[in-house]
């Protein structure tokens, strides 16, 4: 298989263009809500530096996905993050038994889908955590565990069905949702400075705990907290995951990275100030799991804090569906490049990789087993760190002069000097942020979270060669099912 010549496509692993950049946009709305697992952990260690942090991950988000926008535009056909990093380390010639470049583009694509693919089991949890905030008598009858469990149930089965009809479909939840979820941020966030609430001294006055030092210990803490950071507030590169269900790719991804990006940079900031200047530091790290309930009910009273917590639990089901989505999509992605079995590559007749959304939702039913956010994400961030490191030096190579990709055609193109830019992202995330978060996992919840991450990405080495030899067979098995693609790159 060539990015150059022909590619051999299953008449049942193909996605279709049916979406623009509006309703990539509207399906990757939910991504701001991934700020709420951290609210309260973010300043557990910098305190109202938080606010600071928050805005610079944001920031590298942009500079990030700058180079991912060239890249989708460079290989339309390729989903995201997933396919760049595929596409640039698959060998052109390779003649060897197995391609070792082509195990490192599968690599990253499955730590992409480890990062994203934990977000299902992570909300699931705070949903229940929600409701059991809000209902106390929910505890004559279930488990905190219990509930979270029941909720990821029905959730994951609703958005199957729904997405069972494709990805146009998905999008209109997207709208629907989506104007629910940026509804009670924007409400939490702007609120209180209404009401009077925020006593901005609660972050000027406490703006670096007070044994913060410029030491080994410290620094470590800042990488991984700024790992922790970039999965909530880099990861609205999700948008670029659509690229092979993009109508005109060209014009549609760079459009809804820039929508989604400056709606983040804006709620991100606005939502971390108003938890931390009505609670304040110590208020927030006592409700590190769910801050934005004490906040709902400070300024509007039991009655309005239980309808601005549903709304907030609909925009968690966005988040879900996001996710949901763009890890069946990486998955999908993996398969039809041959870095994972072919019977996850399987779509039906809408185009939907119903195969992978049933994997990942069987996955994350048994991530909720875990019981804590904190930890899932701990351990998903490590993923998304190595997914994020590898990407950007895939674009950093796509960039060379001495290899065929820097004669492709870039619809989109980051300016001349953006080679360093990703060089020096991708080592600031490997090994930097990817040796941060690891220290920070280890002071704070144990060394659970990084086994797990350890364990799930260590998984691929088998699966993928199990694969490669799949794919061999397959090759020399004639088939009537696979018809002949021609790759065109722009």
């Amino acid at each position: 298989m060539s990015e150059f010549g022909t590619v051999e496509v299953d008449q049942h692993q193909r996605l279709q263009r049916s979406i623009d950049w509006k309703q990539g946009l509207a399906i990757a709305l939910g991504v701001p809500m991934l700020i709420l697992p951290s609210l309260g952990y973010m300043p557990m260690y910098f305190a109202g530096a938080a606010v600071l942090i928050w805005g610079l991950s944001v920031l590298q988000g942009f500079l990030q996905n700058t180079a991912y926008a060239e890249m989708a535009t460079t290989f339309p056909r390729a989903s995201g993050l997933p396919g760049f990093a595929q596409h640039v380390f698959r060998a052109e010639n390779h003649q060897g038994k197995y391609d070792r470049g082509k195990l490192i583009g599968g690599f990253s694509a499955w730590s992409y889908w480890f990062a994203w693919n934990p977000v299902m089991a992570i909300f699931s949890l705070l949903v229940g955590n929600y409701l059991y905030g809000l209902f106390p008598t929910l505890a004559e009858t279930f488990t905190e565990y219990q509930l979270s469990l029941l909720a990821g149930i029905v959730i994951f089965a609703a958005l199957f069905i729904i997405n069972w009809f494709g990805l146009k479909e998905g999008a209109i939840v997207g709208y629907v949702l989506g104007i629910g979820a940026l509804i009670p941020l924007i409400v939490l966030s702007v609120a209180p400075f209404v009401t009077g609430h925020v006593d901005m001294s609660n972050i000027s006055q406490n703006w670096l705990p007070a044994d913060f030092a410029w030491d080994m210990h410290h620094i470590m803490l800042l990488f991984g907290v700024f790992a922790i950071a970039q999965w909530s507030a880099c990861a609205w590169e999700t948008a670029a995951i659509y690229g092979p269900e993009y109508k005109t790719p060209s014009k549609d991804v760079p459009k809804a990275l820039l929508a989604v990006g400056l709606i983040c940079l804006v709620l991100y900031l606005l939502v971390q100030t108003s938890v931390l200047g009505v609670l304040g530091v110590d208020g927030v790290v006592d409700e590190a799991i769910s801050p934005l309930l004490s906040v709902a009910q400070t300024i509007f009273g039991e009655v309005g804090a239980m309808i601005t917590i549903f709304m907030l639990i609909g925009a968690m089901i966005l988040v879900i569906q996001t996710a949901f989505l763009g890890s069946s999509r990486a998955m999908h992605s993996m398969s039809t490049e041959g870095n994972l079995p072919r019977v996850l590559g399987t779509t039906n007749r809408n185009g939907t990789p119903f195969v992978t959304m049933a994997v990942i939702a069987v996955f994350n039913l048994a991530l909720i087993s875990m019981g804590n956010p904190a930890a899932i994400l701990a351990a998903s961030a490590i993923g998304y760190t190595c997914a994020n490191g590898i990407s950007l030096f895939a674009f950093v190579k796509a960039r060379k002069k001495d290899t065929a990709f820097a004669k492709l055609e870039r619809p989109f193109k980051a300016p001349k000097s953006w080679k360093y830019v990703g060089l020096m992202f991708g080592l600031f995330n490997l090994p930097f942020c990817l040796v941060g978060v690891i220290y920070l996992n280890s002071l704070e919840i144990g060394w659970t979270s990084t086994w797990v991450g350890v364990i799930v990405l260590g998984a691929y080495i088998p699966i993928w060669f199990y694969s490669q030899n799949e794919a061999r067979r397959y090759r020399t098995t004639p088939t009537t099912e696979t018809s002949t693609e021609t790759v065109q790159n722009n």
